[in-house]
């Protein structure tokens, strides 16, 4: 069984030879410490990770002052880490939002990444596409906090842009389809550590009918979707999984989630990933406690099959290579079925 084969049996949910693993990104510095002078994918191949993740290939260009704007008109504060941290975007109106024109899902260059990817780990390892779905982008095509009131003054054009970026993300995955691509994750986090971003009530009238839309557009082109939120998810959860998303990620440790109860309760429904603390036990922990941790993580979700080990969000700049090797390590030890801890 390859890793590609394994990936999509656990998804489905159906018997795997061991528990398969794969990061949505490993920084470089961590790359650099234990395998120099490769790169997320390189790496991700040479340690036999499941999966390689690739996101869509848009445009940015850069601002003074240590700014990007990218083909969505959302400006960004370069923050040092892979990620870079939104600040302002194109639609603070009706008006703007009717002069805006969203980037083109069908543009030269639009997935260059991903077809290079394919050519070169296609058949071996799972590919998996980075897509959104209803809050990542809307959320920043103003400033956040706009956005929060723009959700109780004028939602029916929060839920007009909602729509306009699920329409955009539908078409650049049956392009995607088109290119080979069996498995999407969306990367749109709902929640804080101490609850969701919004009241539930708002996220199940404004959202849920869009997420709905977008989950089931992706599943009746054959793709598989693994849903990424962090924080404390629990209010909304039921929404998401009615949804029709194929996993659930990352079951947030530092909110509170619970590995074992998110089994018990969903694993008949969807697979679950996670879910080594990569906030304290990946950064602060020795070795020793980031290998009983994994072997926690698996003891505890990988009975019964569909489940995914991973971090409990992504190997970052101020993981320690050494506990990221251990958890690597006890993962090929004890990972294999029938599981024995």
């Amino acid at each position: 069984m390859n890793s590609e084969e394994r990936l999509i049996k656990a998804l489905k949910r159906e018997p795997v030879d061991r528990v398969p693993s794969f990061e949505w990104s490993i920084d470089q510095k961590v790359i650099d410490a234990l395998s120099p002078g490769e790169n997320y994918a390189q790496f991700s191949d040479r340690f036999d990770l499941d999966a390689i993740c690739v996101d869509v290939d848009y445009k940015s260009e850069i601002l003074d002052g240590g700014f990007t704007r990218n083909e969505w008109g959302i400006v960004s504060k370069n923050t040092g880490e892979a990620h870079t941290f939104p600040v302002d975007g194109p639609i603070k109106s009706r008006a703007d939002f009717s002069a805006f024109t969203p980037p083109d899902p069908k543009a030269e260059g639009r997935f260059t990444s991903l077809e290079q990817t394919l050519q070169t780990y296609g058949g071996k390892r799972a590919v998996i596409l980075h897509l959104n779905d209803v809050w990542s982008i809307p959320s920043r095509m103003m400033p956040f906090d706009d956005f929060i009131m723009m959700i109780m003054d004028d939602p029916q054009l929060v839920v007009d842009i909602v729509n306009m970026t699920v329409d955009i993300n539908i078409e650049l995955a049956r392009q995607a389809v088109k290119r080979g691509v069996k498995v999407v994750y969306t990367g749109d986090d709902y929640a804080y550590n101490s609850g969701p971003m919004i009241s539930p009530a708002m996220f199940e009238e404004y959202f849920a009918g869009p997420l709905n839309r977008v989950i089931g557009a992706y599943k009746q082109m054959g793709l598989l979707v693994i849903k990424h939120t962090d924080g404390n998810i629990m209010p909304i959860i039921d929404i998401i999984m009615d949804s029709g998303i194929d996993c659930i990620d990352p079951i947030d440790p530092i909110a509170g989630m619970s590995l074992s109860h998110i089994k018990q309760t969903y694993g008949e429904r969807v697979c679950i990933k996670g879910n080594v603390d990569c906030a304290n036990t990946l950064v602060y922990g020795s070795e020793q406690e980031t290998i009983d941790e994994t072997k926690n993580c698996i003891k505890t979700a990988a009975l019964g099959g569909g489940y995914i080990l991973s971090s409990s969000n992504t190997i970052h700049a101020s993981v320690n290579p050494e506990n990221y090797a251990a958890m690597l390590e006890t993962w090929k030890k004890f990972g294999s079925y029938p599981i024995e801890i």
